[in-house]
């Protein structure tokens, strides 16, 4: 018999109090309370979750009664502003990704692509990137797994080939804010150096690695003391991951009090 786990791998998300609303980096509950989000939707909330330029997009786009997936000149302009991120690579969109892909990411073909991982550089692929990119942009997706749902892009190296299939046509609304969250992407480089010395002095000789704004532990914990951390972060009143192959991701902003609490709990964990 399959276990809860094996059935929902997202299982953990059930012990979460309803989320009425969430604003920035904060969710809220019916319960009333606040839960600081270092989940993000695996990073498709690493820009907050309101972030206006990205919600007026949607509702002008919504407005003209564009939600069919119907061709649209929207993904143009969405493959103009994927070009700024991965210059000379061609791209293919997927309302979820195809089956095809998981062989190529186990390989090491494919590889998600985050932003702010480097300091330096915040949104460049990495020299030896793989012939196929799969950005995790802010927005409208979903996951399963460590693949994205609603919106599958994938940047692919123009001397690739591979048997993949035929992109999908999809949602103008879903286009429009894709767009939008890229552009807003560009315009926040400083999301890569979040300014908490706390937190950063508490990481030291801690068995956190981070990078960038990301956040894993150096040692794979299993299901079991995964849950365990979920569950003593969440009585703190901070959302982890609800697995733990998806990074904890440092909010854009905290206050005093958020940074002190979150400093004092990433220290304890030994």
């Amino acid at each position: 018999m399959e276990t809860k786990s094996e059935q929902d791998e997202f299982y953990l998300l059930h012990t979460v109090p309803t989320v009425l609303r969430a604003r920035g980096f904060r969710l809220y509950t019916r319960g009333g309370k606040r839960l600081l989000d270092l989940w993000q939707n695996n990073g498709s909330a690493v820009l907050g979750h309101t972030p206006p330029n990205l919600l007026r997009e949607l509702k002008n786009t919504a407005s003209r009664g564009l939600y069919a997936p119907l061709p649209h000149f929207l993904e143009g302009r969405f493959i103009k502003a994927l070009l700024r991120l991965f210059p000379n690579r061609s791209f293919k969109l997927y309302a979820a990704a195809p089956a095809a892909l998981e062989p190529l990411l186990k390989s090491g073909e494919a590889a998600l692509w985050r932003p702010f991982l480097d300091p330096a550089s915040p949104f460049a692929a990495t020299e030896n990137a793989p012939p196929i990119l799969v950005p995790v942009l802010p927005g409208i997706q979903g996951w399963r797994g460590n693949l994205p749902l609603g919106l599958c892009v994938l940047a692919i190296s123009p001397d690739f080939q591979c048997g993949l299939p035929a992109a999908d046509i999809l949602s103008p609304v879903l286009l429009a804010a894709a767009a939008r969250s890229i552009h807003d992407l560009l315009a926040s480089p400083q999301r890569v150096r979040p300014n908490f010395p706390r937190i950063a002095k508490a990481l030291k000789n801690s068995p956190w690695q981070r990078q960038g704004i990301y956040l894993n532990l150096r040692e794979k914990p299993d299901a079991g003391q995964w849950a365990l951390l979920f569950s003593n972060f969440l009585d703190a009143g901070f959302l982890l991951p609800p697995v733990s192959y998806h990074p904890l991701i440092l909010p854009g902003e905290l206050s005093d009090g958020e940074e002190s609490k979150l400093a004092g709990i990433l220290g304890k964990i030994q």
